[in-house]
């Protein structure tokens, strides 16, 4: 999760689309311009099984001097030893 937030910082959509699991990836991947993170904190993590497990999180931006909070709960597999970011719900 964490090496996710810091390429959305990078604005690295390589990293993104390659951390991201085939059967949900976004054929295109376009970050909105202007955003200024601020910070993440994870609030809690779950190991579902030894191939799954889920991360809430709350990361923090300003987008035209206006604060936004992006509060998800995220599901991640592991395929071959490497973890991948399958989808999130937002709350």
């Amino acid at each position: 999760m964490r090496s996710r937030y810091s390429a959305f910082v990078l604005g690295r959509v390589d990293y993104l689309n390659a951390s991201w699991h085939a059967s949900t990836r976004p054929a295109d991947l376009d970050l909105e311009p202007g955003v200024k993170w601020l910070g993440l904190e994870v609030k809690r993590h779950r190991v579902l099984d030894i191939d799954r497990a889920e991360v809430e999180f709350v990361a923090r931006s300003r987008v035209a001097g206006r604060g936004q909070r992006l509060h998800e709960n995220s599901r991640f597999v592991r395929e071959g030893g490497r973890w991948w970011y399958v989808d999130g719900d937002l709350k």
